[in-house]
């Protein structure tokens, strides 16, 4: 017999470690910036009217690159200056901790190893219905057709994209077995861009600019590096 081989006792032990389930993700601290549904570095711009529920602001940008108006935002306007909405509160120093949590928060939504899933669908999600746990893509991740998110309400699911993140028009996110928004974290390093009248649910990170097209929704943040662009859509902060 070979003195290399495991045991039988050894052997059993070993496939019962692969059959341990993974344990689940601790969330990411938003911090800061989770006072926010939309907050932006370079600016956020918007083809009226959309309709904003929860805080916005952008920092270090000037608070004139906040092209929206007062009516479509149920919330407070928050700007480093006085530029900016009529209605803009300035709050340089409460602006600055924001986008140091969203900062912090990315790089550890990032740094997330051992995923549960990796490349899934070679990018391609569509169809699928996602249980809680680490996903890491290696490339871009387009959303063609609805998905469904399912899980417990204390459930996490943390979503690592190295490339762009697309979403096809009137596609569809949705929420099943209790799952909520503000425990699903979608980190994206390229742009995010929502198709017309699609529907998103989630936190997304982005370190390039978030996009979202003519009637889209959702209901998650928008905490962006770059910039944010609306064009006449629902965005809602998660309970």
């Amino acid at each position: 017999m070979d003195s290399n081989m495991p045991s039988g006792m050894a052997l059993t032990k070993s496939l019962d470690a692969l059959l341990v389930p993974p344990l689940p993700q601790a969330s990411v601290n938003l911090g800061v910036a989770g006072n926010f549904v939309i907050l932006s570095k370079s600016g956020i711009t918007d083809v009226y009217k959309s309709s904003i529920t929860g805080d916005i602001g952008t920092s270090p940008i000037t608070g004139a690159a906040m092209v929206i108006s007062c009516p479509e935002v149920t919330g407070t306007i928050y700007s480093v200056d006085a530029a900016g909405p009529a209605c803009e509160l300035t709050d340089a120093t409460l602006l600055t901790s924001a986008v140091s949590d969203m900062q912090t928060a990315y790089t550890d939504a990032a740094g997330r190893s051992n995923p549960n899933f990796l490349n899934l669908g070679a990018g391609d999600i569509g169809g699928q219905t996602l249980t809680p746990g680490l996903y890491k893509w290696t490339s871009a991740v387009v959303i063609p057709t609805d998905i469904t998110i399912s899980g417990g309400p204390n459930d996490i699911w943390i979503f690592q994209v190295a490339g762009t993140l697309i979403m096809s028009s009137a596609v569809n996110v949705t929420l099943s077995g209790g799952a909520q928004a503000k425990n699903i974290f979608w980190q994206a390093a390229g742009a995010v861009t929502f198709g017309t009248t699609s529907h998103f649910e989630g936190n997304i990170l982005g370190q390039t600019g978030i996009n979202l097209q003519t009637g889209a929704s959702i209901n998650g943040r928008m905490l962006a590096q770059t910039a944010v662009t609306l064009q006449m859509n629902t965005v809602t902060q998660p309970e």
